[in-house]
C-alpha cells in the first residue's frame, strides 16, 4: 500500500502539522508504521494524549482506501515532503506543510512566481495596478499566486488567465470546497492553466483560522509578494510578514493616506516595504532576464555523474567552491575542470568570488513551458 495514503490520514488530525509529522517519521521511519502505533508508542514519539485521542477518534472515523480512491476519482494530485514535485522555494521555508493537494501541474517556472494579495473591497486604482501588473507577469511568463479571495486575489487570477498566464491559488479548504463558492468556475480555469493548492485534506471546510497558514504558503511559493491595497487589518498584511521572515522581497503600493485600503500598505513602506512606484520594479527585483533564460532553457542530460553531483549540490543561491569541494570532497583540479565544462554548456554560472548557481535543472528536459 502507498505509504502516502498514510500521509493523507494524518493530514485530518488536528494538531499535527509539520513539527509532529517530522517527529512522527524520526519515530518511526514511515508513516503507515505510525498509522498503526499504540498510544503509548505515539506518546513516546512527542504526541500529547489530546492528540492522540483525536488521532485514534479519527483513525476509527475514515476509510483511507474510499478517501484514497476519492482523491483519484477527483483527479487531486498528492504531494508529500519527498516528491520531486515538492515546490522547491516551499521547500526551503521553516516548517513547510508535509502534504500538498492540488488540482492542476506544478512546473519549474512556477519556482519565479509572484504572490499579488490585498483587501476584498479594493479601489479601482487598486483594480487598475492589479491588472496591469498581472498582465505585465503573464505576458513575462512570471507565475502569479494568490489566494482565490474576492478582490486583488480574483483580480489578479483573472486577468492573468485572460493573458494567457500562469497562476496558482491557494486555498484555505480543501480543493474540493472551493471558497468563495461563486470563484468555483474561476478555480476550474486556474486548474487548467496552472494549479489550485491546499495543505488541508479533502473535505476540509474554510476555518477562518485555515487561513493565517494559507497565506504562509502563498508566500512560501513566491519569489516575490506583492500587497496591494490593505487595511491595517488586512489579512494580506499577515502574507506580508511571512514573506518578509521568508527572505522573500515586499512591495507595498502606496496611497492615499486618508484612504482605508491604504493604510496597511502605507505602513508596510513605513516599516520597510519597497514602494511599488511602477510595475516594471517588480521584473527588476525578479531579474526577468535570468528568468527567461532559465524557462527557455533546453537542458542536455548531464555528461557525467560528476555534473550531476554539482547539480544536486546547488541551487538558485550562491556557492562557494570550498562548499562545493566539501560536498563532493573532490580535489580542486576536479572541481574546476567539471565547473568549467558545466560553465560551458550553461549548465552553471560563476557570480563572482568563486560563486557558483544552478542555471538549468534536469527537469526541464521533461517539461519544457512553451508559454511564448
Amino acid at each position: 500500500m502507498d505509504d502516502r495514503i498514510f500521509w493523507i490520514g494524518f493530514t485530518y488530525v488536528k494538531g499535527i502539522g509539520a513539527v509532529r509529522f517530522r517527529g512522527l517519521l524520526e519515530a518511526f521511519q514511515s508513516m503507515q508504521t505510525a498509522w498503526n502505533a499504540s498510544a503509548s508508542q505515539l506518546m513516546e514519539a512527542g504526541l500529547s494524549q489530546k492528540i492522540v485521542e483525536n488521532f485514534q477518534q479519527v483513525r476509527r472515523q475514515i476509510d483511507l482506501d474510499l478517501i484514497w480512491k476519492n482523491i483519484q476519482k477527483d483527479g487531486i494530485n498528492v504531494i508529500i515532503w519527498d516528491d520531486d514535485l515538492y515546490p522547491r522555494r516551499l521547500k526551503e521555508i521553516d516548517q513547510p506543510p508535509p502534504v500538498l493537494y492540488t488540482l492542476g501541474d506544478l512546473t519549474v517556472q512556477d519556482e519565479w512566481a509572484v504572490a499579488i494579495v490585498g483587501t476584498r473591497r479594493m479601489t479601482g486604482y487598486g483594480r487598475q495596478v492589479t491588472e496591469e501588473l498581472a498582465e505585465l507577469l503573464a505576458r513575462h511568463g512570471v507565475t502569479v499566486v494568490s489566494g482565490l479571495a474576492r478582490g486583488v486575489d480574483a483580480s489578479a487570477h483573472q486577468t492573468c488567465l485572460t493573458h494567457g498566464g500562469r497562476t496558482i491559488a491557494v486555498l484555505g479548504s480543501g480543493v474540493d470546497r472551493i471558497y468563495p463558492p461563486e470563484h468555483r468556475k474561476l478555480a476550474e480555469d486556474i486548474a487548467k492553466n496552472g494549479a489550485v493548492i491546499s495543505d488541508y485534506p479533502p473535505g476540509a471546510p474554510p476555518e477562518s483560522n485555515n487561513f493565517p497558514p494559507r497565506n504562509r504558503i502563498i508566500s512560501g511559493l513566491s519569489r516575490v509578494v506583492v500587497v496591494i491595497e490593505a487595511g491595517i487589518t488586512s489579512g494580506a498584511l499577515i502574507t506580508s510578514t511571512f514573506a518578509a521572515e521568508q527572505g522573500r522581497d515586499v512591495f507595498a503600493l502606496p496611497g492615499s493616506i486618508y484612504a482605508n485600503q491604504s493604510k496597511g500598505t502605507n505602513r508596510l513602506i513605513q516599516q520597510g516595504a519597497r514602494p511599488l512606484i511602477d510595475v516594471k520594479d517588480v521584473l527588476d527585483a525578479l531579474n526577468i532576464e535570468q528568468v527567461q533564460e532559465y524557462r527557455q532553457a533546453r537542458l542536455e542530460l548531464p555528461g557525467d555523474p560528476r555534473e550531476q553531483q554539482i547539480m544536486d549540490n546547488l541551487g538558485y543561491e550562491p556557492v562557494h567552491i570550498d562548499d562545493l569541494g566539501n560536498a563532493t570532497g573532490w580535489g580542486m583540479d576536479t572541481l574546476t575542470a567539471t565547473l568549467t565544462m558545466m560553465e560551458l554548456k550553461g549548465l552553471v554560472r560563476q557570480v563572482g568570488g568563486m560563486n557558483y548557481i544552478l542555471v538549468k535543472e534536469k527537469s526541464i528536459l521533461y517539461q519544457v513551458d512553451n508559454h511564448d
